[in-house]
């Protein structure tokens, strides 16, 4: 197996703070009514999750296209899009609703990364990478659900 690239780690890492910004609001709602006042509420509790994991979800499926594009397969390319188009479709209602299907959203894109992987689109390193990332950002989610 080769190495996660430093760039790619260190970007990915980057990536979770919001994540785990919005687990730690949840978790300290002094820091949660310190945010809502000094960034806004959108940066405050669950919400940052909420917006931040709704453009991921719609990041990745770019990722996943690109990948999609070295098989110029139908299904490829159509699997591809289902994580943009979840997050389009079921990040709505409350707050507890959104991050749940978020998480659902998370772990499915999980099995496309798994599937890409698979046929030798992704690079070798991919699903550590990606089975990292997700298991801090399901886990961030998680505290808004419970």
């Amino acid at each position: 197996m080769k190495q996660i690239p430093k760039a790619a780690l260190f970007l990915g890492l980057a990536g979770l703070i919001p994540f785990i910004w919005g687990a730690v609001n949840v978790l300290y709602p002094p820091l949660a009514n310190w945010t809502q006042m000094t960034l806004g509420g959108r940066f405050a509790g669950p919400y940052v999750q909420i917006f931040y994991g709704t453009v991921i979800l719609s990041f990745m499926s770019g990722v996943l296209w690109g990948f999609a594009a070295k098989s110029q397969g139908a299904s490829a390319y159509i699997l591809s899009v289902i994580p943009a188009l979840w997050a389009f479709l079921m990040i709505s209602g409350g707050p507890v609703t959104a991050a749940t299907n978020l998480i659902f959203g998370f772990l499915g894109l999980l099995l496309l990364d798994w599937y890409f992987w698979q046929h030798g689109l992704a690079p070798a390193w991919w699903m550590h990478f990606r089975a990292l990332l997700t298991a801090v950002v399901v886990a961030s989610l998680l505290l808004v659900v419970i």
